[in-house]
């Protein structure tokens, strides 16, 4: 008798803390700060959390405010991980002391060196391109080669160029004095200027308009804008040149994301960024917004690999926020607005 009644104590315990841990794995969450929006991140937190049963609660918002909130509430924000674009943001989040390092082989692994941090706080976990659009019945591809040849005097009042004040170009220059100095990065930004067929305008897909009208014959832009207006209106006149192929690549900047200096649920939120970074996710994350997989092993989109292959610059991408400061101060003097 005593013995049946061992047997059911014990199995009263086992079923009780099965539940107990049921629970507490169910009960498990992430929560993200994003400034990507919604539809290109839910895709893969419902992913995650029907793989690990670990929820991911959200809260999108532009890469400033997030970056003031994630300080005004210090040691308290209910935050485990911050989602952002363009490593100059990433950066300035871990000089800010709002990110924590990660060590992790799964992320050493699946994303290289030059797409994350030197000291693990932040990883990429998408790539976009920012390349050369030019106007198919205006321009010859043999005459482009490289981002410093837009200086040249033969492409006056033939260049169209987005403002200077969005980080895209602020990274972009910032790489380039990584690349060349800052003398010879602002002798190339002056040539840019004087090669300007209208003021810069405010975003890459106007950019990309006034090229397919030939109100100028060339642009900079993120390739996922190319992407975005072809899928509209495929008989447009624009066709993408990948520069700087013999001479350090094409630049290239992130989407990533780190785990937050206060993060609650820890292991959690590197769960999730390891997830992020694998074959199911990369392949979901780069998709949506026609970005490149940070991955290697995954392939693009059909869409975007029809654009052909090109090789990106493997400069670290953190010079992008280290340099950023000087190239602000770079392009006022050259004039770029």
């Amino acid at each position: 008798m005593l013995s049946f009644n061992l047997s059911r104590l014990f199995i009263v315990i086992f079923f009780s803390f099965s539940l107990f841990v049921t629970h507490s794995v169910h009960a498990e969450e992430v929560v993200v700060y994003s400034a990507r929006i919604e539809q290109l991140i839910k895709p893969m937190f419902d992913a995650f959390t029907k793989e690990t049963g670990i929820k991911v609660k959200y809260t999108t918002d532009n890469e400033g405010a997030l970056l003031a909130r994630l300080e005004a509430e210090g040691k308290n924000t209910p935050a485990d991980m911050l989602i952002t674009a363009d490593a100059g943001n990433l950066w300035a989040a871990a000089q800010a002391g709002l990110l924590k390092p990660v060590q992790s082989e799964v992320l050493e692994r699946n994303i290289p060196a030059h797409l994350r941090d030197p000291q693990n706080e932040w990883f990429g976990l998408s790539i976009r391109a920012r390349t050369l659009i030019y106007n198919t019945k205006k321009v010859k591809p043999a005459e482009l080669s490289t981002y410093e040849n837009l200086a040249d005097p033969k492409w006056r009042n033939r260049l169209c160029l987005r403002t200077s004040k969005k980080v895209y170009n602020q990274s972009l220059v910032a790489m380039m004095i990584a690349q060349y100095g800052e003398a010879e990065t602002e002798k190339i930004v002056k040539g840019w200027v004087a090669n300007l067929a209208t003021d810069p305008l405010s975003d890459d897909t106007r950019a990309l308009e006034f090229v397919a009208a030939g109100k100028c014959d060339v642009t900079l832009v993120n390739t996922y804008y190319f992407g975005r207006l072809m899928k509209k209106d495929p008989n447009l006149p624009l066709a993408i040149f990948w520069p700087n192929q013999n001479n350090g690549g094409v630049h290239v900047n992130i989407s990533g994301a780190g785990i937050t200096r206060h993060s609650r649920h820890e292991q959690a939120a590197i769960r999730l960024l390891e997830f992020l970074s694998s074959d199911k996710a990369q392949n979901l994350f780069a998709d949506v917004n026609m970005e490149y997989p940070v991955n290697p092993s995954i392939k693009p989109d059909a869409f975007v690999a029809a654009w052909g292959d090109f090789k990106q610059s493997a400069m670290n991408l953190a010079k992008a926020g280290e340099l950023q400061t000087a190239a602000v101060k770079l392009m006022d003097r050259a004039g770029y607005r």
